[in-house]
């Protein structure tokens, strides 16, 4: 292993810490996070069928619970095998695509549902998404 630090590397290092840019603290929670009550599911390994389900028992029970956010993490699909099968759509069958469609298509569920958004890199990126829930009047 070589011990002598190149100059390229003390100049990136004598940059970093004269800069602006902070590394993100993932285990920093703001004050204002904590305030919403929240939950996740991560549904990796489920079928289409398997995920609609738990997703839509998942909801219910946390707007009953008064969660205000959840994560859903469905991954990005890298992994599915649907490639393999030339009769299923590659783009509708991969979760990431077909759970919100799922959500989005059923009435009940938007009725307690405020807004859908897709999830900061820290709560899994382009593999997760949110649902902020409306509070549950009858608790």
């Amino acid at each position: 292993m070589n011990d002598q630090i190149s100059d390229k590397d003390k100049k990136d290092w004598q940059a970093f810490i004269s800069g602006k840019d902070k590394v993100h603290n993932k285990d920093f929670r703001p004050q204002t996070e904590n305030i919403l009550k929240s939950k996740s599911i991560d549904l990796h390994g489920y079928t289409l069928e398997q995920a609609n389900i738990a997703v839509e028992k998942f909801i219910l029970e946390a707007f009953e619970n008064n969660i205000s956010k959840l994560i859903i993490v469905t991954g990005k699909g890298i992994h599915s095998d649907v490639d393999k099968d030339p009769y299923v759509s590659k783009d509708l069958s991969i979760l990431k695509y077909s759970v919100p469609e799922f959500i989005n298509n059923n009435k009940s569920l938007m009725k307690i549902i405020n807004d859908i958004r897709d999830a900061d890199i820290k709560d899994g990126g382009s593999g997760a998404f949110y649902i902020y829930l409306k509070k549950n009047k009858n608790k």
